[in-house]
């Protein structure tokens, strides 16, 4: 009786992960692309529509504070006050 919702899920989850796309996207048959946007010269090719600007995927910044640097001086780090 328990088995039975294990092995539903599982089968869901097994035909859920064979609906991936496996060939380059497309339009539709009969359907134009997108028009331009405003101020460009040409209208997108799909893999133009698909990359994802500089803006979206910043450098990473390799500013990190080694163990052997000396840290600053923290004014807020005070002790608990005593009653």
């Amino acid at each position: 009786m328990r088995t039975a919702p294990i092995v539903v899920a599982t089968s869901a989850l097994l035909l859920l992960s064979g609906c991936g796309a496996r060939e380059s996207l497309e339009p539709s048959a009969g359907q134009p692309l997108p028009v331009a946007p405003y101020g460009a010269e040409a209208t997108p090719t799909p893999d133009d529509l698909l990359a994802a600007p500089v803006q979206t995927r910043p450098a990473r910044s390799d500013d990190l504070i080694e163990s052997s640097e000396k840290r600053r001086s923290d004014d807020f780090d005070l002790p608990p006050p005593n009653n």
